[in-house]
């Protein structure tokens, strides 16, 4: 597999990164995440419109670029590493893809060219409240049990005069205050019958109701989103498919975008870390200079590059997505942690910088987690406990990626007993 990125490749990720930059970068964070929105309407609409980012995966059919996983990887890498509140993820990451998938030829033509314009920002709205679930990262879910329970529980659809009404609620929507679509799963066809399915709710629709919750980490915002009665149409045209495993075939895309925004996250809180202990005295020498401080920041600056190179084969490969999800985020949480170690006693307060990239990391993965579970799940896909059928999907590309992922924390300081000369290297290479 040749890892080089193309020059293409590396402009976009070079333009998107100046454009963030000079928008502020997470010192902006507060400004942005207090509006009715949850972020920068102005900068939301410079992103779409100079760079076309919400529909950078989508067909030029459609208005979008046609470009692939690579390409967005990359910007949602770029993402991470400014905590960027934006409804990308939600928008192009979860909701464009079960659109463009199943929906009929006038819904995709009605609802894509706004969703790549930036004109119309969408939620997925799933009633069990388990995004990983749904996605199958976590489990399988060709049961439908990540749309909630049978008819008391979950959302329910009922035949209306004019139209499908549905009603229920769901917790912890992301983006679900301010989209302007739901992408819905509801339970129908009575209890005995009982199947899942997907359909399309507007945001402002009649019976809508919606309330922002109190998140740990207000870059990614969540809602509750309340259905009374509320009109909606079928997303495609099978009114009689179960849509259970719908969520899964982009699930893996979708865990190889996150894994690369985490790995912005985590590498971006490592370089003001590095910066920080290169300035910072004690006993009149940089805090960087000590000999202790350099082998973390040496064990951090693998960990990170081990979760990079990773997310970079999971967005060639997406099957490997959920075990890059995975070290992913494990990175993210022991960087963004030791950060906050590492800035001593100002990092502990709760207003620095270091904060935020922290709450992002365990944000994260309470929503796309746990880490043990998405390994778990890929090693009984790829048949490591020896009762689990090999699915020829995810046989071969599972238990590659499970041998890479041991590699890499194999790699990673102490497990490894690696010495003092190995970890000098490495954290002249971060910075230190």
């Amino acid at each position: 597999m040749d890892a080089a990125l193309t020059a293409e490749q590396y402009a976009i990720r070079r333009t998107l990164r100046d454009l963030l930059a000079r928008s502020g970068g997470p010192e902006a964070i507060p400004a942005a995440v207090r509006t009715a929105e949850g972020h920068d309407p102005d900068l939301w609409r410079r992103l779409a419109e100079e760079l076309g980012l919400p529909g950078l995966a989508l067909p030029e059919e459609y208005g979008g670029a046609g470009c692939g996983a690579v390409e967005s990887a990359l910007v949602h890498e770029e993402a991470g590493r400014a905590l960027l509140p934006t409804p990308l993820l939600a928008t192009s990451g979860l909701a464009a893809p079960l659109i463009a998938a199943l929906g009929t030829p006038d819904q995709r033509a009605a609802l894509l060219p706004r969703i790549a314009a930036g004109a119309l920002t969408a939620a997925l709205v799933l009633p069990g409240g388990s995004l990983s679930f749904a996605l199958g990262l976590t489990g399988d879910n060709l049961d439908g049990a990540w749309a909630g329970g049978g008819r008391a529980g979950g959302i329910q659809a009922r035949e209306g005069q004019d139209a499908r009404l549905l009603y229920g609620e769901a917790e912890r929507v992301l983006d679900g205050h301010s989209a302007g679509l739901l992408v819905v799963a509801a339970h129908t066809g009575g209890y005995p019958r009982s199947r899942t399915q997907l359909f399309l709710v507007p945001g402002d629709a009649a019976g809508v109701v919606r309330t922002r919750l109190t998140a740990l980490d207000e870059t990614r915002p969540l809602a509750r989103v309340e259905l009374r009665e509320a009109p909606a149409e079928l997303l495609g045209a099978d009114d009689t498919a179960d849509a259970a495993g719908a969520p899964a075939p982009p699930g893996p895309t979708a865990a190889a975008l996150l894994a690369a925004e985490a790995v912005g996250t985590a590498a971006s809180a490592l370089e003001r870390t590095v910066e920080y202990v290169k300035t910072r005295e004690q006993f009149g020498r940089p805090v960087g200079s000590f000999q202790a401080v350099k082998h973390r920041i040496a064990d951090l600056y693998v960990r990170v590059e081990a979760a990079r190179s990773a997310a970079y084969h999971a967005a060639r490969d997406p099957e490997a997505g959920p075990l890059a999800l995975a070290q992913a985020l494990e990175a993210a949480r022991i960087t963004t942690g030791e950060a906050i170690q590492l800035h001593g006693g100002i990092g502990f307060t709760w207003e620095h910088v270091a904060h935020r990239y922290f709450k992002r990391a365990a944000g994260d993965e309470l929503l796309f987690g746990p880490v043990h579970r998405l390994r778990d799940h890929a090693a009984r896909r790829a048949g490591l406990f020896g009762a689990d059928r090999v699915t020829p999907a995810a046989g071969p590309t599972a238990l590659a990626g499970a041998g890479a992922a041991s590699g890499a924390e194999a790699g990673s300081g102490a497990e490894a007993g690696w010495g003092a000369a190995s970890r000098a290297g490495y954290a002249h290479r971060a910075g230190v």
